[in-house]
């Protein structure tokens, strides 16, 4: 599968209609697979935490979640990867792509929206987990939710607890090497389906503006994400291109400073 590297990331070049479709043709009883949907916020962590990177990087898909960075990208003359974000495909793949009567495994939701989101979506009672909040920081509760996922195989399983958390749990589960499906980690996509929370409009998602629809919705609680973390990303970008610029005027025997870590 083609991929683009971008901030240390190699992502999959796919808009989120030809992802879903890519995932869904994973056989159900292979070996777990786990996709991460990297956006600003992911990509500024990563730069604070440069630990995650290895989970990021264990992924069977990156996708890129973030009209921003793609633009940004593109207009710094970057590897420009189509966007496939984490809502859409989640969308895409519980309105297209299941079979009649399949169970999905979830992990993350709160249990008052699932019935919502059963009756949109006409899903089969699903195998369903809510951890407790912080249940990252108590070994026993983590060690619960990958036994869940292992105990209750399905084709799709969708991580829905936040980053980087479900990345953790994925990469988690995928190191018990017991597991069998593709994990999605999805953040918010199950709540925008259930209508626990309102999606911003098409117009908006398309001008890259959803973030600031989400801003708007819960300022208390995504201000220092949107404001103050997220804009590291066009430093990072800038900082990319410099260094690629560097590296092409280079002759041919030296070698590159390597890249800083994203």
């Amino acid at each position: 599968m083609t991929g683009l590297s971008l901030l240390g990331l190699e992502l999959a070049d796919l808009d989120a209609d030809a992802a879903a479709a890519a995932i869904a043709a994973r056989p159900a009883n292979g070996p777990f697979g786990y996709v991460v949907t990297p956006n600003a916020d992911h990509y500024a962590r990563l730069a604070r935490e440069p630990s995650l990177l290895p989970i990021y990087r264990g992924a069977l898909l990156r996708l890129c979640d973030s009209r921003v960075i793609a633009g940004t990208a593109r207009l710094f003359g970057l590897p420009t990867p189509r966007v496939a974000t984490g809502s859409d495909v989640t969308e895409a793949l519980l309105t297209r792509h299941l079979h009649p009567g399949e169970r999905l495994t979830i992990v993350g939701l709160d249990p008052s929206y699932l019935p919502a989101l059963v009756a949109k979506c006409a899903l089969a009672p699903p195998a369903h987990h809510n951890p407790p909040m912080g249940f990252e920081h108590d070994p026993a509760a983590f060690a619960k939710a990958v036994t869940f996922v292992v105990a209750h195989p399905a084709r799709f399983v969708f991580l829905a607890v936040g980053s980087p958390r479900q990345e953790r749990l994925a990469a988690a589960i995928a190191a018990t090497g017991q597991a069998t499906g593709t994990g999605l980690c999805i953040g918010a996509g199950l709540e925008f389906l259930a209508g626990a929370k309102r999606r911003a409009p098409r117009w908006m998602q398309r001008a890259g503006l959803e973030w600031l629809a989400r801003l708007v919705a819960d300022p208390m609680r995504l201000s220092r994400r949107y404001l103050i973390d997220c804009p590291w990303v066009f430093r990072l970008l800038w900082r990319e291109r410099a260094i690629r610029r560097r590296s092409r005027c280079l002759p041919k025997t030296q070698v590159p400073a390597k890249a800083g870590t994203p």
